[in-house]
């Protein structure tokens, strides 16, 4: 998607980052992969023989840009962990395909980015306990499902009660918002998920997915959430870990204003609040923050 480029030239442009922490990750390896997804469905994806109705799921078409775009994007999101639990905070400037369940993906998500750097989180035993933050305007389904029976991760979704999926999943905790619900209802939802999965569940890692869509003017979303709003609600995100001592990943999500800058307007500023969190952290001690 155009605003991935436009973002990090934004990024870039605006020196919000330095451009040495910019990185181009690794993609994410079968063994990575397998964590989360079924061979068989891994192995329909790389080899592009997926059926037509899995691939209309998936809702565009197989290449094998498309594959190692998706393996990139799993490798950015475990890049970004292992930054966070260095340093505090990591951030993905893409992610965040929250539909991809273990044997099928859906809603323009091929892999389950979250997930798998999850997975290979607890794999590599760099964390015990963990929360998904998802404020993606559409509830994250495919997360819900993967940690289904995981005590160690709490699973909190806010989302557009009437959006896609239209057959949703049990999150830990799921707050589903009525159309054109605005910044009160949305901020006070918010609030009460971090006080169940960050303030009462107490994680070392929280993944923040940080869509652009719940904002007025997003062709999919269907709230009417201002940039005002959703700054607010990335700030009271990376308030309530910090004050929590959680490391925190953030993905982008979703996005899809009408006009293009608007949803590149709302992921830089998430990206830039995480920057300045960082350097909080750097204040006190720590290592330089790596988004």
């Amino acid at each position: 998607m155009q605003k991935y480029a436009l973002l990090r030239e934004r990024i870039a442009g605006a020196g919000i980052v330095p451009p040495h922490e910019l990185v181009v990750p690794p993609p994410a390896t079968d063994a990575e992969l397998l964590r989360v997804h079924t061979p068989a469905y891994l192995d329909g994806v790389t080899r592009g023989t997926l059926d037509a109705g899995a691939v209309r799921r998936i809702g565009f078409p197989w290449s094998a840009a498309m594959v190692e775009r998706s393996r990139r994007s799993v490798g950015a999101t475990l890049a970004a962990c292992r930054a966070a639990l260095e340093d505090g905070f990591g951030v993905n400037l893409a992610g965040g395909t929250h539909h991809a369940f273990p044997d099928r993906g859906e809603g323009f998500c091929v892999f389950n980015d979250v997930a798998v750097a999850l997975r290979a989180m607890q794999a590599e035993t760099r964390a015990v306990r963990f929360a998904v933050i998802d404020c993606d305007v559409h509830q994250g389904n495919g997360t819900a499902a993967v940690f289904r029976s995981d005590d160690a991760v709490f699973t909190f979704s806010v989302h557009g009660d009437g959006n896609f999926p239209f057959r949703k999943e049990a999150s830990d905790l799921d707050i589903g918002l009525a159309d054109g619900d605005g910044d009160e209802a949305y901020l006070h939802a918010v609030q009460t998920g971090l006080d169940a999965a960050v303030g009462r569940h107490r994680p070392e890692l929280v993944f923040f997915l940080a869509g652009a869509d719940p904002f007025h003017g997003d062709r999919l979303g269907r709230l009417a959430v201002t940039k005002e709003g959703l700054r607010a609600r990335d700030q009271a995100v990376f308030d309530a870990c910090l004050a929590a001592g959680a490391a925190v990943v953030t993905v982008m999500s979703g996005g899809y204003a009408a006009v293009i800058e608007d949803t590149v307007d709302i992921h830089a500023a998430t990206v830039l609040e995480a920057a300045r969190r960082s350097e909080r952290v750097t204040s006190r001690g720590g290592a330089p923050g790596s988004p």
